[in-house]
């Protein structure tokens, strides 16, 4: 590929083209080059039954006049064997440069260093927006007595707030000198000169800004536009943190009911000027505290289409959420900026079921579903929801949803991929 970056230990495929970026949006051309990280632990087999699945999708639903030319690149466990760090500077390069990548799950190492690779990707690549869709495929467990009732996507900002990574363990002398200096902040200010931070406290700081808040809503609300979705929760804790989640929630109505005015209709406008009743076409832009957002969405899911969050929230909520629809397995996510995404796992590494042929592959195949969706492939994306439900309805899983369906019929994760393939048609 003669465009390609020269990589000091990866070769990149001679075959395939980059995808490159409008506004924004994803420009892809039939033979993209895809970066894939295999993963550390289940990652092997995971990796090995999605593949075949995301093949056989693309190979179908195109009659062979698309293909995905994949490249491995590296990070965890095997990064570190082969080149002696968690995230060799060619990954970096090859995702930025080919615009797109794939993974598994990665663990994260243990004491200094990258405080998360997952976070590390994200941040390095300026991959603001984590989606994870959150829909009820029938057949899968659920604690829920309705879980239909569940279908919505959560939107998570990625790259600030705690997950900064800006904090100073307690008792050092660089702890010291930030509380001191907050101390003496306080002790200035009439409304704060009661309050004092205690010199033996760990401290972090939370940093919220209004580009980063609103480049982030603004790609919740295309999406939202894209897909059809009319209704957007705003998530935050603004009564507590004014200034930092307040401060978000603001940002995001102010986006709102500016760049998308001819779209959006707020709560309060919709009983001030239209007694109620949702004008046809329109997107109802509302905002919930985040512990009544925990509540509703168990008690009132279909209340629900879209919630918009902030970073830690957002990291609560969408687990959370999976839980009512069968869990981690099968949770695909994405994150995604103007200029690239990576689709990945949102579960861990599960390390002792490694090279069993046991752990479920879902939340892989359907993160390759969302990467379909987001290249337009949605003839690929479709033929993966619908291989995956009918395996689902014939109730042929993997173990950890074979213990909890009555009558089922337990697979491995290969034998698994092999039935979404089949019933794809």
């Amino acid at each position: 590929m003669a465009d390609a970056p020269k990589f000091k230990n990866l070769t990149a495929p001679k075959a395939g083209q980059r995808i490159t970026f409008k506004d924004g949006d994803p420009v892809v051309p039939d033979n993209p080059v895809v970066p894939y990280i295999e993963g550390d632990g289940t990652g092997r087999d995971i990796w090995k039954a999605s593949v075949r699945v995301l093949n056989a999708a693309v190979e179908k639903s195109s009659k062979g006049k698309r293909k995905i030319e994949w490249f491995e690149v590296f990070a965890g466990e095997k990064a570190n064997e082969k080149f002696g760090t968690y995230l060799p500077d060619d990954t970096i390069e090859a995702i930025r440069h080919f615009g797109v990548a794939i993974k598994g799950p990665l663990t994260t190492p243990v004491g200094g260093g990258i405080r998360s690779l997952n976070v590390a990707l994200r941040q390095t690549l300026d991959l603001y927006s984590c989606q994870r869709p959150v829909k009820y495929y029938e057949g899968a467990p659920s604690p829920m007595k309705d879980p239909k009732d569940v279908n919505l996507i959560i939107f998570r900002e990625n790259t600030e707030e705690v997950y900064s990574g800006i904090e100073w363990k307690a008792e050092t002398p660089e702890a010291k000198k930030v509380i001191d200096a907050l101390n003496a902040v306080l002790a200035g200010d009439p409304a704060t000169k009661n309050k004092k931070i205690a010199e033996a406290a760990g401290v972090g700081i939370k940093p919220v800004t209004k580009f980063k808040s609103q480049r982030h809503m603004r790609r919740a609300l295309k999406y939202a536009l894209r897909h059809g979705i009319n209704d957007v929760a705003i998530i935050h804790k603004g009564n507590i943190m004014k200034f930092t989640e307040g401060a978000f929630r603001d940002w995001c109505y102010e986006l709102a009911t500016t760049e998308f005015r001819e779209h959006v209709v707020t709560e309060d406008e919709l009983w001030t000027k239209h007694d109620g009743k949702m004008p046809k076409g329109k997107i109802l832009v509302k905002d919930r505290i985040a512990d009544s957002a925990f509540q509703q969405i168990l008690l009132r899911p279909a209340e629900y289409r879209m919630l918009v969050t902030m970073n830690l929230n957002g990291d609560y909520l969408s687990d959370a959420a999976a839980a009512q629809v069968g869990g981690l397995g099968i949770a695909p996510g994405a994150n995604v900026g103007d200029s690239g995404a990576v689709f990945e796992a949102t579960h861990g590494t599960a390390p002792k079921y490694a090279d069993k042929d046991m752990i479920n592959p879902g939340a892989v195949i359907l993160s390759g579903a969302m990467m379909f969706e987001w290249m337009g492939w949605l003839e690929a994306r479709d033929l993966v929801y619908k291989g995956l439900l009918a395996t689902l309805k014939a109730k042929t899983v993997t173990y950890d949803f074979e213990r909890l369906i009555p009558g089922a019929t337990k697979l491995g994760t290969a034998a698994f991929g092999d039935a979404i393939i089949k019933h794809m048609g």
